[in-house]
């Protein structure tokens, strides 16, 4: 058996990012990494986006200027997203 590669030290952006990518994966955004589909699983997609906006609420005032803008920026998008597949618009993946 071999180990992973180390992927490093983590911080908060990569933290964020790494929710971010779950909540593209629910919305059928990207594909899943272990099974290559991309399903879409909206209540998923809205549990993790509210992780993110309840982190943003936790940490306000605790953050980077660069960190909050990111945080920030990322929720805009999850939730047009959302709010564009919750309707049956979007892209849908091909």
């Amino acid at each position: 058996m071999t180990d992973a590669p180390n992927p490093g030290p983590v911080d908060f952006g990569t933290f964020v990012l790494s929710l971010g990518s779950s909540a593209l994966v629910h919305l059928g955004e990207i594909h899943h990494p272990e099974t290559a589909e991309a399903k879409e699983n909206l209540s998923m997609a809205r549990q993790t986006i509210d992780l993110l906006a309840m982190l943003e609420e936790k940490t306000q005032g605790n953050l980077t200027p660069e960190e909050s803008r990111f945080l920030r920026d990322l929720l805009a998008d999850l939730r047009l997203k959302f709010v564009e597949k919750s309707r049956g618009g979007g892209p849908r993946p091909g």
